[in-house]
C-alpha cells in the first residue's frame, strides 16, 4: 500500500531583482532591531533562508555594501514620509507626514537610533551622505507645502532645517524614554513646535511673515494653531504682567 504524501510547496526561482529585494528586506528587519555592527552576513542569510555565498553573490562588497543598500532603501521610505499631497492646511499636512515618520521610527527603533546617533562602526561618508539626503529632501517637501511665490530665503530655509533637526532629536529622546509620551501626543507637540519656529522667524523675516499670514488663514479655531494660542496666551499675559 502506497502511503499518501502531503502536498509540497512548489519552488519558484526568484529573479535577480526579487532575490536582491528579499535579501534587503531581511537585512532591514535585522538592522531595525539590532545595531548594524551586531548583524553578520550569516544572520542575514539565515533570516532570508539562503546560504552565505548567495548573499556575497549579490553583495560582493560584503556587509558594508549590504548595509549601505539597506540604508538607502530605508532612506527612500523616510523621504517619502514628507511627500504629502497639497491638501488641507499646512499643519494638517505636517501632521499626516509626521504620522508616517514616527511610525517608521517606532518600527525601526534600534536601527533608527544607531543611524542618527552615528554609533555604528561601519558608518562612512557615504552613509552620512544618505542620512543628510533624507534631511534635505524633507526640507524641500516642507518648503513646497508653503507654496511660496519665489525661492525660500536663508532664514526660512534655516528655520525648516532647524525644525527637522528637532524632530530627529525628539524621536531619539522618545525612544530613550521608552516611547513616551504616546505617539499622537508627540506628533501634536512637534506640529506646535513648527508653529513656534516659523512664528518666531516671521518677526524677523518678511517672506516668512507673508507665508505665516497665508497659512494661518487656512487654520480653524479648533486646529493646532488655535489650541496652541489658547494655551500660550494666558502664560504670556501673566509673564508680561510680572515685568
Amino acid at each position: 500500500m502506497t502511503q499518501a504524501v502531503g502536498p509540497t510547496r512548489a519552488y519558484r526561482r526568484l529573479s535577480v531583482e526579487e532575490r536582491r529585494s528579499q535579501l534587503l528586506d531581511a537585512a532591514l528587519n535585522l538592522f531595525a532591531h539590532r545595531a548594524p555592527e551586531e548583524v553578520s552576513l550569516d544572520d542575514v542569510a539565515e533570516a532570508a533562508g539562503v546560504s552565505r555565498p548567495l548573499v556575497y553573490r549579490y553583495f560582493p562588497g560584503g556587509k558594508q555594501q549590504l548595509y549601505e543598500a539597506a540604508l538607502r532603501t530605508a532612506a527612500d521610505e523616510l523621504e517619502q514620509c514628507f511627500a504629502e499631497p497639497q491638501e488641507g492646511s499646512l499643519t494638517q499636512r505636517l501632521g499626516r507626514a509626521l504620522d508616517r515618520y514616527l511610525a517608521f521610527v517606532d518600527e525601526h527603533d534600534t536601527g533608527f537610533s544607531a543611524l542618527l546617533q552615528g554609533g555604528s562602526v561601519i558608518e562612512t561618508s557615504r552613509t552620512s551622505a544618505i542620512v543628510d539626503g533624507v534631511r534635505r529632501a524633507a526640507a524641500e517637501h516642507i518648503l513646497a507645502h508653503m507654496e511660496l511665490p519665489g525661492p525660500p530665503g536663508p532664514r526660512l530655509r534655516m528655520t525648516v532645517r532647524m525644525w527637522i533637526t528637532s524632530v530627529e532629536a525628539a524621536s531619539l529622546i522618545w525612544l530613550d524614554e521608552d516611547k513616551q509620551p504616546p505617539l499622537d501626543e508627540l506628533r501634536e507637540w512637534l506640529v506646535e513646535q513648527f508653529i513656534a519656529h516659523i512664528t518666531a522667524t516671521a518677526g524677523r523675516d518678511p517672506q516668512t511673515a507673508a507665508m505665516v499670514r497665508h497659512a494661518l488663514a487656512l487654520e480653524t479655531p479648533e486646529g493646532p494653531v488655535g489650541k496652541l494660542v489658547r494655551r500660550v496666551l494666558p502664560v504670556a499675559a501673566e509673564a508680561v504682567h510680572l515685568l
